[in-house]
């Protein structure tokens, strides 16, 4: 009985150094590309025109829910993808999106947010749980509250691991009010980056690259941790504490 427990116990620490790798991993020499063109998070919005930074939360709460109908409607007719082929393809968006500067970044900001979406879905999937159920359609939107890649909180993102809100019919709406103004911060940092001069969708490009690929390894950490929850019978809060502590 003591040998089972010891493997069990290890078998949940190699998960967690696995998780813990994902999640320091996440930004990557991406991130300090970015920030090589683009300055710091707080720099970069300040390049935004005043009227794009305050119709941003707005613009980002609608493509919020555009992107939830788009990635739940192509999940049932296009199959989820390998993760280097959803960051190939959210990559052109951004490249193309950032040819026209901040015009033609604004239009394709849905079709970025429906792909970070879509490749959080693919995450779930991959971690064993099904993204049509309403609970992991929550996590995968509260997924996107997490700070983006270019705002180092040394884990203090963490917290939003053991948040738990209930399943109300009006509750999609409220999640979405609370997410929008922080995911508005990061899609800002991205639209200022796809706005400086002469790099255009080379920025695009580029930061499309790294948003996919911290979405998609935070997106693994975070449904990990729920999977860890349930075959090791331990608390989720226990775990987020354990993961805390190696990253």
């Amino acid at each position: 009985m003591q040998d089972v427990l010891l493997v069990e116990k290890l078998d949940t620490d190699a998960e967690l150094d696995r998780l813990a790798k994902y999640y320091r991993t996440a930004g990557g020499p991406g991130v300090k590309l970015l920030n090589s063109l683009g300055g710091s998070a707080e720099s970069l919005l300040e390049q935004l025109p005043v009227s794009v930074r305050e119709g941003l939360t707005g613009a980002t709460e609608q493509a919020l829910w555009l992107a939830m109908h788009a990635a739940e409607g192509s999940r049932r007719a296009v199959p989820d993808q390998k993760p280097w082929v959803n960051t190939a393809v959210a990559t052109a968006m951004g490249a193309a999106g950032g040819m026209g500067g901040v015009s033609t970044a604004l239009m394709e900001l849905p079709a970025t947010t429906a792909m970070l979406l879509r490749a959080i879905q693919g995450a779930a999937f991959r971690e064993g749980f099904d993204p049509s159920e309403e609970g992991v359609k929550f996590d995968c939107v509260r997924v996107l509250s997490a700070a983006g890649p270019l705002s180092f909180d040394d884990g203090a993102d963490l917290g939003f691991f053991s948040v738990r809100l209930t399943l109300t019919g009006p509750a999609m709406q409220k999640l979405i009010s609370a997410v929008a103004p922080r995911l508005s911060i990061v899609l800002g940092q991205k639209l200022a980056a796809q706005s400086i001069p002469v790099l255009g969708a080379i920025a695009g490009g580029g930061t499309n690259y790294v948003y996919t690929r911290y979405y998609q390894q935070v997106a693994r950490v975070h449904f990990g941790l729920r999977r860890l929850a349930i075959d090791a019978d331990i608390p989720h809060e226990d775990l987020v504490r354990k993961l805390a502590a190696r990253v």
